[in-house]
């Protein structure tokens, strides 16, 4: 966004909400307070957004969300977009490259997988974990059974210790489906840390992230979906300076 705006010779001030409800709806009152010309928001939780929506509409002020789709998203007022990736293609991606992975590999019989959510608020992680469930319910998938679902928080810590908690309780499964590729590889260093071959498990996540790309170089992740941050980040940007 920064090198985007400087680009377009626009002057740029970045707050972090610290992952605060209260606090980001602050700071965009304060923007709004100080008259910027528009206010590019990355939601803390996507339930949020309409409070955000109401406050920049009453002051005429144009709001662009980025990333994380507002729940509001078909009711936004006028000079109000999002600009992000389509939420329903990336888990449905996931999904089917998991489920022909399996097949390959001769589960078609039966494998079970876990769901590793994102948070909970998060518009992007209840849509990509209803994607996955949606594909696997399909006659060519509905093989996969799933054990269990949980958030990581979209935290790659997190989710180590779900999966190691996971593998305690249970068998290994025949594949872990993550809402973002550092959920991903949270789940594959508690598989490789409890001695399974990451040739027997499909692992997928979401996202293309350089750790991730990494990760299935090294043949451990087995599929993500690219999410063009840079993208989305610089056409934020360009949306705010055209509604402005």
């Amino acid at each position: 966004m920064q090198a985007r705006a400087k680009e377009k010779g626009a002057d740029i001030q970045v707050e972090d909400a610290q992952n605060d409800v209260a606090k980001q709806l602050d700071q965009v009152k304060n923007f709004i307070a100080s008259g910027v010309d528009a206010i590019i928001v990355t939601l803390v939780d996507t339930n949020a957004s309409k409070t955000l929506s109401e406050e920049a509409a009453k002051a005429g002020i144009p709001l662009v969300f980025v990333n994380l789709e507002p729940s509001d998203m078909a009711n936004l007022p006028e000079k109000q977009v999002y600009v992000g990736s389509n939420e329903v293609e990336s888990g449905t991606l996931e999904a089917f490259e998991v489920c022909k992975m399996l097949r390959a590999k001769g589960k078609s019989a039966g494998a079970n997988a876990y769901i590793v959510m994102g948070s909970l608020v998060h518009q992007a992680a209840l849509q990509r974990t209803k994607d996955v469930e949606q594909v696997f319910a399909t006659d060519m998938c509905n093989f996969i059974k799933v054990t269990d679902k949980q958030s990581s928080e979209w935290s790659r810590d997190n989710a180590q210790n779900l999966m190691t908690n996971w593998l305690t309780a249970g068998a290994a499964p025949d594949a872990v489906i993550a809402n973002n590729d550092e959920s991903a590889i949270g789940a594959i260093l508690a598989l490789k840390a409890n001695g399974i071959d990451m040739k027997d498990v499909v692992v997928g996540g979401i996202d293309a992230t350089q750790d991730g790309l990494q990760s299935m170089k090294a043949g451990e992740l087995s599929v993500t979906v690219f999410q063009n941050a840079k993208g989305q980040g610089g056409g934020g940007v360009d949306a705010a300076l055209a509604l402005a």
